[in-house]
Protein backbone atom coordinates (compact mmCIF):
# COMPACT_ATOMS: atom_id res chain seq x y z
CA UNK A 1 0.00 0.00 0.00
CA UNK A 2 1.39 3.26 -0.88
CA UNK A 3 1.67 6.08 1.97
CA UNK A 4 2.50 9.79 1.24
CA UNK A 5 6.09 10.80 3.80
CA UNK A 6 4.12 13.26 6.18
CA UNK A 7 6.56 16.24 4.04
CA UNK A 8 4.79 15.21 0.95
CA UNK A 9 1.34 15.50 2.71
CA UNK A 10 2.19 19.13 4.29
CA UNK A 11 3.58 19.81 0.73
CA UNK A 12 0.25 18.56 -0.62
CA UNK A 13 -2.10 20.21 2.24
CA UNK A 14 -0.39 23.75 1.75
CA UNK A 15 -0.66 23.44 -2.16
CA UNK A 16 -4.52 22.83 -1.83
CA UNK A 17 -5.12 25.38 1.03
CA UNK A 18 -2.58 27.91 -1.46
CA UNK A 19 -5.36 26.65 -4.53
CA UNK A 20 -8.35 27.51 -2.75
CA UNK A 21 -6.94 30.77 -1.33
CA UNK A 22 -6.61 32.12 -5.18
CA UNK A 23 -9.55 30.64 -6.15
CA UNK A 24 -11.14 32.63 -3.81
CA UNK A 25 -9.09 35.83 -4.66
CA UNK A 26 -10.08 35.49 -8.18
CA UNK A 27 -13.61 35.23 -7.12
CA UNK A 28 -13.59 37.85 -5.14
CA UNK A 29 -12.08 40.43 -7.37
CA UNK A 30 -14.49 39.25 -9.98
CA UNK A 31 -17.15 40.66 -8.00
CA UNK A 32 -15.81 43.93 -6.32
CA UNK A 33 -13.87 45.33 -9.85
CA UNK A 34 -16.97 45.69 -11.67
CA UNK A 35 -18.36 47.53 -8.68
CA UNK A 36 -15.36 50.07 -8.25
CA UNK A 37 -15.68 50.92 -11.92
CA UNK A 38 -19.22 51.24 -11.96
CA UNK A 39 -18.77 54.04 -8.56
CA UNK A 40 -15.89 55.84 -10.61
CA UNK A 41 -17.40 56.44 -14.04
CA UNK A 42 -21.16 55.83 -13.79
CA UNK A 43 -21.81 56.61 -9.67
CA UNK A 44 -25.42 57.99 -10.32
CA UNK A 45 -26.53 55.05 -12.48
CA UNK A 46 -25.20 52.43 -10.25
CA UNK A 47 -26.52 53.78 -7.33
CA UNK A 48 -30.15 54.24 -8.84
CA UNK A 49 -29.50 50.74 -10.12
CA UNK A 50 -28.58 49.16 -6.68
CA UNK A 51 -31.98 51.02 -4.90
CA UNK A 52 -33.76 49.40 -7.44
CA UNK A 53 -32.07 46.14 -6.79
CA UNK A 54 -32.57 46.90 -3.09
CA UNK A 55 -36.45 47.31 -3.40
CA UNK A 56 -36.91 43.85 -5.63
CA UNK A 57 -34.62 42.26 -3.13
CA UNK A 58 -36.47 42.68 -0.35
CA UNK A 59 -39.18 40.79 -1.81
CA UNK A 60 -37.52 37.91 -0.81
CA UNK A 61 -38.15 36.76 2.32
CA UNK A 62 -34.43 34.94 2.77
CA UNK A 63 -32.90 38.29 3.56
CA UNK A 64 -29.53 37.13 3.99
CA UNK A 65 -26.38 38.08 3.34
CA UNK A 66 -25.83 34.94 1.31
CA UNK A 67 -28.95 35.67 -0.29
CA UNK A 68 -28.02 38.87 -1.07
CA UNK A 69 -24.52 37.86 -2.55
CA UNK A 70 -26.53 35.53 -4.25
CA UNK A 71 -28.63 37.94 -6.35
CA UNK A 72 -26.25 41.10 -6.60
CA UNK A 73 -23.34 38.50 -7.76
CA UNK A 74 -24.56 35.25 -8.21
CA UNK A 75 -26.78 33.41 -10.18
CA UNK A 76 -29.41 36.25 -9.38
CA UNK A 77 -27.43 39.52 -11.50
CA UNK A 78 -29.78 38.92 -14.23
CA UNK A 79 -32.88 39.67 -11.78
CA UNK A 80 -30.92 42.51 -10.27
CA UNK A 81 -30.29 43.99 -13.86
CA UNK A 82 -34.18 43.83 -14.80
CA UNK A 83 -35.01 44.56 -11.72
CA UNK A 84 -36.41 48.54 -13.03
CA UNK A 85 -38.49 46.38 -15.71
CA UNK A 86 -39.94 43.66 -12.77
CA UNK A 87 -40.76 46.39 -10.67
CA UNK A 88 -43.13 48.00 -13.45
CA UNK A 89 -44.49 44.82 -14.70
CA UNK A 90 -45.55 45.30 -11.01
CA UNK A 91 -47.02 48.56 -11.39
CA UNK A 92 -48.58 47.31 -14.47
CA UNK A 93 -50.68 44.68 -12.97
CA UNK A 94 -52.25 47.00 -10.26
CA UNK A 95 -54.21 46.30 -8.44
CA UNK A 96 -53.31 42.34 -8.50
CA UNK A 97 -50.68 42.90 -5.89
CA UNK A 98 -47.67 40.21 -6.44
CA UNK A 99 -48.03 37.95 -3.29
CA UNK A 100 -44.93 35.77 -4.22
CA UNK A 101 -46.59 32.66 -3.32
CA UNK A 102 -50.46 32.19 -4.51
CA UNK A 103 -53.76 29.70 -4.20
CA UNK A 104 -55.50 28.79 -7.08
CA UNK A 105 -58.28 30.69 -5.57
CA UNK A 106 -56.64 33.75 -5.63
CA UNK A 107 -56.68 34.21 -9.61
CA UNK A 108 -59.04 35.19 -11.24
CA UNK A 109 -61.59 32.30 -12.81
CA UNK A 110 -60.57 32.14 -16.24
CA UNK A 111 -57.30 31.37 -15.52
CA UNK A 112 -58.31 28.53 -13.05
CA UNK A 113 -59.83 26.90 -15.79
CA UNK A 114 -56.79 27.01 -18.02
CA UNK A 115 -54.96 25.55 -15.43
CA UNK A 116 -57.60 22.94 -14.47
CA UNK A 117 -57.87 21.90 -18.52
CA UNK A 118 -53.83 21.32 -18.43
CA UNK A 119 -54.32 19.01 -15.15
CA UNK A 120 -57.31 17.01 -16.52
CA UNK A 121 -55.26 16.43 -19.72
CA UNK A 122 -52.40 14.59 -18.32
CA UNK A 123 -54.22 12.68 -16.22
CA UNK A 124 -56.60 11.69 -19.36
CA UNK A 125 -53.94 10.68 -21.64
CA UNK A 126 -51.33 9.45 -18.86
CA UNK A 127 -49.07 11.89 -19.31
CA UNK A 128 -46.57 10.16 -16.52
CA UNK A 129 -46.28 6.57 -18.62
CA UNK A 130 -46.06 9.00 -22.16
CA UNK A 131 -42.90 10.56 -20.51
CA UNK A 132 -41.37 7.21 -18.54
CA UNK A 133 -39.68 5.61 -21.01
CA UNK A 134 -38.06 9.54 -22.21
CA UNK A 135 -35.53 9.74 -18.93
CA UNK A 136 -33.97 6.17 -18.58
CA UNK A 137 -30.42 7.52 -17.19
CA UNK A 138 -30.74 11.81 -17.45
CA UNK A 139 -30.38 13.39 -14.29
CA UNK A 140 -33.05 16.00 -14.75
CA UNK A 141 -35.42 16.61 -18.11
CA UNK A 142 -37.87 19.02 -19.76
CA UNK A 143 -40.01 18.58 -22.24
CA UNK A 144 -41.64 21.40 -24.01
CA UNK A 145 -45.34 21.50 -25.71
CA UNK A 146 -45.61 25.13 -25.92
CA UNK A 147 -42.74 28.07 -25.76
CA UNK A 148 -43.62 31.56 -24.66
CA UNK A 149 -46.74 31.24 -26.80
CA UNK A 150 -45.50 29.24 -29.46
CA UNK A 151 -46.31 25.46 -30.01
CA UNK A 152 -43.43 23.14 -29.62
CA UNK A 153 -43.75 19.76 -31.64
CA UNK A 154 -41.93 17.04 -30.25
CA UNK A 155 -42.49 13.26 -29.66
CA UNK A 156 -45.22 12.99 -27.08
CA UNK A 157 -48.40 13.72 -28.46
CA UNK A 158 -50.67 16.25 -26.17
CA UNK A 159 -53.16 18.13 -28.68
CA UNK A 160 -54.65 19.81 -25.84
CA UNK A 161 -51.50 21.69 -24.66
CA UNK A 162 -51.62 22.95 -28.53
CA UNK A 163 -54.92 24.76 -28.27
CA UNK A 164 -54.54 28.97 -28.26
CA UNK A 165 -54.63 29.59 -24.60
CA UNK A 166 -55.67 33.13 -23.67
CA UNK A 167 -53.09 33.63 -20.56
CA UNK A 168 -50.88 29.69 -20.66
CA UNK A 169 -47.80 30.82 -22.32
CA UNK A 170 -45.40 27.83 -21.77
CA UNK A 171 -46.33 24.56 -20.82
CA UNK A 172 -43.68 21.58 -19.99
CA UNK A 173 -42.91 18.89 -18.24
CA UNK A 174 -39.49 18.81 -15.60
CA UNK A 175 -38.54 15.25 -14.55
CA UNK A 176 -36.41 15.03 -12.05
CA UNK A 177 -34.48 11.48 -11.38
CA UNK A 178 -33.98 10.04 -8.29
CA UNK A 179 -31.64 12.37 -5.74
CA UNK A 180 -31.67 15.31 -7.97
CA UNK A 181 -32.09 18.90 -6.75
CA UNK A 182 -31.35 22.39 -8.54
CA UNK A 183 -29.36 24.93 -6.40
CA UNK A 184 -30.65 28.00 -5.26
CA UNK A 185 -31.63 30.13 -7.83
CA UNK A 186 -33.55 33.01 -8.78
CA UNK A 187 -36.45 33.23 -12.26
CA UNK A 188 -35.58 36.59 -14.45
CA UNK A 189 -38.72 38.07 -15.63
CA UNK A 190 -41.85 38.90 -13.54
CA UNK A 191 -44.41 39.18 -17.08
CA UNK A 192 -45.58 35.84 -15.40
CA UNK A 193 -46.09 32.76 -12.92
CA UNK A 194 -44.92 29.83 -12.59
CA UNK A 195 -47.23 27.15 -11.86
CA UNK A 196 -46.21 24.12 -11.05
CA UNK A 197 -48.31 21.07 -10.74
CA UNK A 198 -46.94 17.78 -9.66
CA UNK A 199 -48.86 15.20 -11.67
CA UNK A 200 -46.95 11.64 -10.43
CA UNK A 201 -48.28 10.81 -6.93
CA UNK A 202 -45.65 11.54 -3.97
CA UNK A 203 -45.38 10.09 -0.90
CA UNK A 204 -42.75 11.18 0.48
CA UNK A 205 -41.09 14.36 1.88
CA UNK A 206 -37.88 14.72 0.50
CA UNK A 207 -39.46 15.78 -2.78
CA UNK A 208 -40.77 19.43 -2.21
CA UNK A 209 -40.23 23.07 -3.08
CA UNK A 210 -38.33 26.03 -0.85
CA UNK A 211 -39.45 29.52 -1.82
CA UNK A 212 -37.64 31.64 0.67
CA UNK A 213 -38.65 30.77 4.35
CA UNK A 214 -41.77 28.47 2.32
CA UNK A 215 -41.20 24.80 2.09
CA UNK A 216 -44.10 23.04 -0.52
CA UNK A 217 -44.32 19.48 0.27
CA UNK A 218 -45.59 17.39 -3.28
CA UNK A 219 -47.00 14.76 -0.99
CA UNK A 220 -49.36 17.33 0.24
CA UNK A 221 -50.24 19.52 -2.09
CA UNK A 222 -49.32 18.54 -6.05
CA UNK A 223 -50.28 22.34 -7.15
CA UNK A 224 -47.63 25.48 -6.37
CA UNK A 225 -47.64 28.71 -7.74
CA UNK A 226 -45.26 31.45 -7.48
CA UNK A 227 -43.43 34.10 -8.61
CA UNK A 228 -40.18 32.13 -9.62
CA UNK A 229 -38.00 35.74 -9.32
CA UNK A 230 -38.05 35.08 -6.07
CA UNK A 231 -35.41 32.55 -4.68
CA UNK A 232 -36.41 28.70 -4.64
CA UNK A 233 -35.10 25.59 -4.82
CA UNK A 234 -36.59 22.40 -6.15
CA UNK A 235 -35.52 19.22 -4.69
CA UNK A 236 -36.53 15.47 -5.12
CA UNK A 237 -33.99 13.14 -2.26
CA UNK A 238 -36.60 10.46 -2.87
CA UNK A 239 -36.11 7.15 -4.93
CA UNK A 240 -38.60 7.82 -6.98
CA UNK A 241 -38.66 9.90 -9.76
CA UNK A 242 -40.92 13.13 -9.78
CA UNK A 243 -43.05 14.61 -12.87
CA UNK A 244 -43.87 18.09 -12.61
CA UNK A 245 -46.08 20.45 -14.79
CA UNK A 246 -43.81 23.17 -15.84
CA UNK A 247 -46.52 26.59 -17.05
CA UNK A 248 -46.34 30.37 -17.45
CA UNK A 249 -48.95 32.12 -17.22
CA UNK A 250 -49.54 36.16 -17.69
CA UNK A 251 -49.74 37.52 -14.56
CA UNK A 252 -53.60 39.26 -13.85
CA UNK A 253 -53.37 42.43 -14.75
CA UNK A 254 -56.11 45.69 -16.19
CA UNK A 255 -53.78 45.17 -19.69
CA UNK A 256 -53.68 41.58 -20.83
CA UNK A 257 -53.25 42.58 -24.04
CA UNK A 258 -50.43 44.79 -23.37
CA UNK A 259 -48.76 42.16 -21.15
CA UNK A 260 -48.84 39.15 -23.63
CA UNK A 261 -46.80 41.50 -26.39
CA UNK A 262 -44.07 42.24 -23.94
CA UNK A 263 -44.15 38.40 -23.70
CA UNK A 264 -44.02 37.84 -26.86
CA UNK A 265 -41.18 40.56 -27.82
CA UNK A 266 -39.46 38.36 -25.07
CA UNK A 267 -39.64 35.42 -27.18
CA UNK A 268 -38.15 36.85 -29.79
CA UNK A 269 -35.14 38.39 -28.20
CA UNK A 270 -34.80 34.70 -25.87
CA UNK A 271 -35.41 32.32 -28.98
CA UNK A 272 -31.63 32.45 -30.11
CA UNK A 273 -30.19 31.72 -26.54
CA UNK A 274 -32.67 29.70 -25.16
CA UNK A 275 -30.39 26.89 -24.78
CA UNK A 276 -28.74 29.07 -21.69
CA UNK A 277 -31.29 29.00 -19.69
CA UNK A 278 -31.69 24.81 -19.67
CA UNK A 279 -28.04 24.14 -19.86
CA UNK A 280 -28.51 21.74 -16.88
CA UNK A 281 -31.22 19.86 -18.31
CA UNK A 282 -31.80 17.53 -20.71
CA UNK A 283 -34.06 19.10 -22.98
CA UNK A 284 -36.36 16.00 -24.46
CA UNK A 285 -37.29 16.12 -28.12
Amino acid sequence: MLTLSPTVAVNTSKSERNQRIVRTLKKTLKRIVPLVLALIFVPWFFLFYIALGLIDFSRNSQRTFRTMDRYFAGNGVFTWLLSPFNLLMDLLCLPYWNRGIYRLQDLPPAYQSEIQTLIDAASNRNLVGLLESKMQEKKRGMIFFKWYGKNIAGSVDMPEYHQPFQYIRTIGVSIFNKKQSTGEHFGPLRVTLRVLYNINDIDNKNVYIRVGNQTHFWKENKLFIFDDTLQHQSCNESDAMRYCLFVDMLRPSPWPGLMSGVLTGIRLMMAPVRAVFYKHWTVIK
